[in-house]
């Protein structure tokens, strides 16, 4: 066993042993990481940034100590004073490695960026937002009515706009005077008042008819990424959409394992708090730029996430989350300041609003899904699956709903595959294989061409193919089972079993050759047997909770499917029904919500009165909880074949014929490369 030092990358999840003394910048070209760099090392072009961690990493098996890096030195201090680096960063091309470490590249250090694709699905709202623009002509000061400024407001607000009560914390105050002898006693003020309040909040004034806009974020704060969508508040317009990776990966790419940092670094979850409210101030800082306004126009948030995201972000532990009864601090909707938070980089009395919790493991995005999808109002038995690293599911009608969530893990976001990778350009995220030949042909993210089209070369000259991401391992998977490469236990035959030479060995077991350009010094992409049993993995997780979900339903069908969430929508029906994420339905009743969740949070950015029913909603549905029903893990068993072991699948068998092959005995029934083949059983 090496004693050399373990470097472990996030978010790629890349890891090797180096040398003491090797540079990060160096060992992440030989893991293949994406680090930028384009002065040679020589530590002034500062595009190799890097953020090391430290404590106990329980997920990745190290722990590591405050001389994991070599020390500050005079080059990251001369570009430091000259230019400026964040708090705890490194240059790549000058911390050498002296210990086992986990090292963070964030999003400007990468070249191929990810492209969060949760992207703002169109959707009819109706506009009744909690902060809204007055104008309003303001009686002048005079000596016979000594009358303060703020209450002349408050009169003029009361008369012309009907607003009983108002009032205004300091900060306010100090600009109220000026303003209105700017305006001539002709102002515009931003009035906020949440569905609970008694009182209004004036939240921002300007001289005269203020014509520059009124916004609000509505963020979808998730395990992997956090997707924001900046929102007209007159309109309901989205502005612009953007996304990052979610920091906290660094710390563990699933929620226990963020649990379990916190539970063993005293202190872990405010490093993780800390990380997470300044990648929203940094999002916040380029969607306004991006939409070309004024950043202190946005005078409204509103949140959705998981419960330990939930915590996180408002600074509460999450330990009990990570244990039995899985309690949570408060499962009520928070409304706040947004100062209260550090969320500094929007208007300075900008207010929060979070969504209710449902219960310890489904949380505000579940919410979300549900006031978005509303199966509470459906006539037939809908099934809704926010596919991620912690799925949410949903299931019911007009008579009860039910909800769960998933552990599937990161797997789905391509994290823990092979040659796998964030969604970004150059990375395969579709693909088919012909059955008979057995050759593939793909897509990358970047291009529109599939790669046996002309053109195709000169399309991806500038990203290359980089990798495979998930919505590519999923379709990647299920086109190795349509076309008879695994057998129905998920093992990949060999290339005599299957009759193509792409069928590859490796160690004990087979791979499958998508893509190689080893030659080239390029990547060699491959869809491996340990990728093939982290995809079973997730999938069996998430089928098994909904299957949970029908069971407590009393139901062996559903009537549709909903996929949500950013990989939900770029994921083909066929192909998740034949590696059998979902339950079998007809592929004509299994559809696509885009990223519900972020639509969830527009709708309750919108309309204050969404905001009071997702209150009543959540009080009415049933929640099942995964971890303790014994029925899960024999359904995450059973879930383990692809498609599924004793599903029937009679609505895909009339779509697909699955074949059956049998590599285990190497027998002449599989060398034909199709094998026997057979219809599900009805």
């Amino acid at each position: 066993m090496t004693t050399e030092p373990l470097i472990v990358f996030t978010p790629s999840g890349k890891r090797g042993h180096f040398p003491v003394g090797t540079p990060i910048l160096t060992a992440a070209r030989q893991l293949g990481v994406d680090l930028d760099s384009v002065c040679g090392g020589r530590g002034i072009c500062s595009k190799c940034q890097i953020t090391p961690s430290y404590g106990e990493f329980p997920k990745h098996g190290v722990t590591v100590a405050e001389g994991a890096l070599s020390e500050w030195n005079a080059v990251e201090q001369r570009y430091d004073d000259k230019r400026g680096l964040k708090p705890g960063r490194r240059l790549g091309c000058q911390a050498t490695v002296q210990g086992d470490v986990v090292i963070d590249v964030p999003p400007e250090s990468q070249v191929h960026r990810q492209v969060v694709r949760k992207a703002a699905t169109a959707r009819a709202i109706t506009m009744d937002p909690a902060t809204r623009l007055y104008f309003v002509v303001v009686e002048e000061p005079d000596m016979h009515s000594p009358t303060g400024d703020l209450e002349r407001l408050e009169r003029a607000l009361r008369e012309q706009w009907k607003i009983e009560a108002v009032t205004a914390d300091l900060s306010l105050m100090s600009k109220l005077q000026p303003v209105l002898r700017k305006g001539k006693w002709e102002v515009t003020v931003a009035v906020h008042k949440g569905h609970k309040d008694s009182v209004a909040r004036i939240v921002e004034i300007w001289p005269g008819l203020h014509e520059h806009g009124l916004y609000g974020l509505a963020i979808d704060l998730g395990s992997t990424t956090i997707a924001a969508h900046l929102t007209d508040l007159e309109t309901g317009e989205v502005k612009a959409s953007s996304g990052l990776m979610n920091p906290q990966i660094r710390f563990g790419e699933d929620l226990m394992s963020r649990v379990s940092y916190a539970m063993m670094n005293p202190g872990g979850d405010k490093e993780m708090t800390k990380a997470v409210r300044e990648a929203i101030n940094d999002l916040t800082t380029s969607i306004a730029e991006e939409a070309g306004i004024d950043a202190a126009l946005i005078m409204e948030t509103v949140f959705v996430c998981n419960p330990v995201m939930h915590h996180l972000l408002l600074g509460l532990d999450p330990v009990e989350l990570g244990q039995a009864p899985f309690a949570l601090a408060t499962s009520e909707s928070v409304l706040l300041p947004a100062r209260e938070m550090d969320l500094t980089h929007m208007n300075p009395r900008a207010q929060v609003y979070i969504l209710p919790c449902i219960a310890g493991h489904v949380g505000a995005d579940c919410a979300a899904v549900a006031l978005s999808e509303e199966p509470g109002k459906s006539e037939d038995l809908v099934l809704i699956v926010d596919v991620g690293t912690n799925a949410e599911i949903l299931l019911g009608d007009t008579r009860r709903v039910l909800a769960c969530s998933s552990p599937t893990g990161p797997a789905f976001e391509g994290a823990q595959i092979s040659s796998g990778q964030r969604a970004a350009p150059g990375a395969i995220e579709r693909i088919e294989i012909d059955p008979v030949t057995k050759e593939p042909r793909f897509r990358i993210i970047g291009s529109e061409k599939w790669s046996d089209e002309e053109g195709f070369d000169q399309d991806i000259a500038t990203t290359g193919i980089t990798g495979i991401c998930g919505s590519g391992i999923i379709e990647a998977v299920a086109e190795m089972r349509i076309a008879g490469l695994l057998d129905e236990s998920g093992l990949i035959g060999s290339a005599e079993q299957t009759g193509t030479a792409r069928c590859v060995p490796e160690g004990r077991t087979h791979a499958y050759l998508i893509h190689d350009a080893s030659a080239e010094g390029g990547p060699r992409i491959t869809v491996t047997q340990g990728d093939i049993r982290a995809i079973q993995l997730a999938k069996s997780a998430l089928y098994a909770g909904a299957r949970l979900l029908m069971d407590e339903m009393e139901v062996d069908h559903v009537d549709r499917v909903v996929l949500a969430g950013a990989f939900g929508a770029h994921i083909s029906t066929k192909h998740a029904m034949v590696l059998g994420m979902i339950p079998d339905a007809p592929l004509d009743k299994v559809s696509s919500a885009g990223n519900a969740a972020g639509t969830g949070a527009r709708i309750a950015l919108c309309n204050i009165g969404s905001r009071a029913e997702i209150e009543r909603v959540v009080r009415e549905i049933t929640k099942i909880e995964t971890a303790i029903e014994p029925k899960f893990q024999d359904h995450f068993v059973a879930a383990n074949a692809i498609p599924h072991k004793t599903d029937p699948f009679p609505e895909l068998s009339q779509v697909i014929t699955l074949p059956n092959p049998s590599f285990n005995t190497g027998g002449a029934e599989a060398q034909s490369g199709g094998g026997r083949r057979r219809r599900r059983r009805d």
